[in-house]
């Protein structure tokens, strides 16, 4: 009976998974800050995610005959996807855009999301059954929950749309703004 080399079939396995869960969690980070627009500190999160990989591949390369290695080297990139998602959606980066379209209560969602310090601009529009108002409200991500849930206590099923800003030029914070909330105010022209 063959001894079994455990360093072989579990350790380096184990290695190359949580290599690959690395660097595919910062390459999922990096787009992701990409798109959002940081730029500075990309490069540095592709230096480390191309050192993690050059380690990963080169264990792979040297256990061509472990099949340990490469499953360990799909589930990490499996694994790293998730985890990559999962830590952009706790850091909660950036700002989203809130449209609400609201048959008549419009000016009590505009009121009770400025109380809330919330930056906020309405437009009078005209939907597929009348009259509308638009309540437009640009919000950090980390405070888009809170957002929703005041929607909620006015209208159980209001009708929203909520949409990844890469940038804002010119923020204007409502008068009753908290620190990072901005607004459209002023650069959403009415009819």
């Amino acid at each position: 009976m063959q001894n079994f080399d455990y360093m072989v079939w579990v350790v380096i396995p184990l290695l190359i998974f949580l290599a690959r869960l690395a660097d595919v969690s910062l390459a999922t980070l990096r787009h992701i800050l990409i798109f959002r627009g940081l730029k500075k500190i990309v490069p540095l999160f592709a230096f480390v995610e191309v050192v993690i990989w050059l380690l990963a591949i080169s264990q792979v390369m040297n256990n061509l005959n472990n099949i340990a290695c490469f499953l360990a080297f799909a589930f990490g990139f499996s694994a790293g996807t998730y985890v990559g998602m999962v830590i952009e959606e706790r850091l909660a980066l950036g700002y989203q855009l809130v449209r609400i379209i609201a048959q008549g209560n419009a000016s009590e969602i505009a009121r009770m999301l400025s109380d809330a310090g919330y930056g906020i601009t309405t437009v009078d529009a005209n939907g597929s059954r009348g009259a509308v108002g638009v309540v437009i409200a640009i919000s950090e991500r980390k405070r888009l929950p809170k957002l929703v849930a005041l929607l909620g206590k006015l209208d159980p099923s209001p009708f929203y749309t909520v949409e990844d800003v890469r940038s804002v030029g010119r923020p204007v914070a409502s008068p009753n703004a908290l620190p990072g909330e901005l607004s459209l105010e002023g650069n959403v022209k009415r009819k």
